[in-house]
C-alpha cells in the first residue's frame, strides 16, 4: 500500500536532495547510502517532506537544524510525528549536534531500530 502525498511536492523534494545540509550528506553518503535495506532522501508522506525513509521498516529519519527547537519548531515537528504514526511510520530525530558529534551512535541507533522492526539479528556494521 503506497503512502499518500502531495504531488506539488515532488519539485520540493528533488531541490532539498540537492541542497542537502551538511549533516544530511554525511548521514548519506557515509551510512544510507550503501545501507543493506533501502532508504530514500527527501520522501514525500502526505503534506510533509522527511529527510530519510525507509519503506521496508517504516522508519522516518529527521536531521533536525536549530529551527526545530523553537516553540513553534517543537509544535509542528509533533503535529508532524503524529500524522506520520498514524500510517504505522516511526520518526527518530537527531539534531545537527548529533550527527556531527555522536555520528557511530546515531548510525547504530537508525541500524537498532531498522533491525527491531524488521526482526532481523545483523544489517551493517556501522562506520567506525
Amino acid at each position: 500500500m503506497s503512502l499518500p502525498y502531495r504531488g506539488e511536492l515532488i519539485q520540493r523534494a528533488k531541490e532539498l536532495r540537492k541542497c542537502a545540509t551538511p549533516q544530511e550528506k554525511h548521514l548519506w553518503y557515509d551510512f544510507l547510502r550503501t545501507y543493506p535495506i533501502r532508504f530514500q532522501r527527501q520522501k514525500t508522506i502526505s503534506s510533509f517532506i522527511v529527510d530519510f525513509y525507509c519503506a521496508k521498516a517504516k522508519l522516518a529519519i529527521e536531521i533536525d537544524g536549530m529551527q526545530h527547537y523553537t516553540e513553534q519548531g517543537v509544535a509542528y515537528d509533533s503535529e508532524r510525528s503524529a500524522v506520520l504514526d498514524s500510517y504505522g511510520i516511526t520518526v527518530l530525530r537527531f539534531s545537527n549536534y548529533d550527527v556531527i558529534n555522536s555520528f557511530n551512535d546515531v548510525c547504530n541507533a537508525i541500524d537498532t531500530n531498522v533491525r527491531y522492526k524488521l526482526g532481523i539479528t545483523i544489517c551493517q556494521k556501522p562506520p567506525s
